[in-house]
């Protein structure tokens, strides 16, 4: 069975920093490894994503202060969030791109507040 496991989510200072984990058990050969976010009302939206070679992208408004990176190794995606704004505070999801298809974990809340 195929599970994605978050954490690192948690209430923060605009300003601050956290960083997410997502490590994919159950399967190999992954290809993408992607962060997306939801925030409540909007749709959900890609932050950042890391291919198996190592190419990084990501969305416009987090450019310059996320940072994506990814341990082959242990099929595991790191999302370094830095200079947190309120506006990022949403439910982030961690996507893994399979052969056959894509799975996704369950979600881990950040909140960035005063």
């Amino acid at each position: 069975q195929v599970q994605l496991v978050e954490s690192g989510g948690g209430l923060v200072q605009p300003g601050g920093s956290l960083r997410l984990s997502c490590t994919a058990s159950g399967v190999s050969g992954l290809m993408a490894m992607e962060w997306h976010r939801q925030a409540p009302g909007k749709q959900r939206e890609l932050v950042a994503g890391v291919k198996s070679g190592r190419l990084q992208y990501y969305g416009d408004s987090v450019k310059g202060r996320f940072t994506i990176s990814r341990d082959n190794a242990e099929n595991t995606v790191y999302l370094q969030m830095n200079s947190l704004k309120p506006e990022d505070t949403a439910v982030y999801y961690c996507r893994a791109n399979g052969v056959l298809r894509d799975y996704w974990g369950q979600g881990t809340q950040v909140t960035v507040s005063a």
